[in-house]
């Protein structure tokens, strides 16, 4: 099976200039856990997650007031849609994150989770054995 297969294509997309509250409402609203951050004033595209709003709370900052663009990753690890499910893991597992940004021909084409490839892995919650 390929990234192809099991990424969002429903991509949701922020300005650098949004506030971490605004991101984290947005993302709230559309159940994901990453965004994807368009700024080309820091090198185009780069991926905001709950994770770094989570650190700027717990570092005492003020999410209406942080814009995105000072807690976006920039050095993203991109995936292509036509990667395995195994190559994304394995990218996924290295890099320590739980999201890679899908690109098809430069362009952002989706975005692919950890909860999206063992849904394919695991289709059937119901069927599968509980330990």
């Amino acid at each position: 099976m390929l990234v192809r297969d099991a990424m969002s294509t429903v991509i949701l997309t922020l300005g650098p200039a949004h506030t971490l509250r605004q991101a984290a409402a947005l993302m709230s609203a559309r159940r994901v856990g990453a965004a994807v951050v368009l700024d080309p004033d820091a090198g185009g595209i780069g991926i905001l997650t709950e994770r770094d709003i989570l650190n700027c709370i717990g570092l005492g900052q003020n999410p209406d007031t942080e814009p995105t663009h000072a807690h976006t990753t920039t050095d993203v690890v991109f995936a292509a849609p036509t990667w395995s499910l195994e190559r994304a893991a394995c990218a996924m597992a290295h890099g320590g994150f739980r999201h890679l940004v899908v690109l098809d021909r430069g362009e952002v084409a989706g975005i692919v989770s950890v909860r999206d490839i063992i849904r394919c892995w695991v289709p059937d919650r119901q069927a599968a054995p509980v330990p």
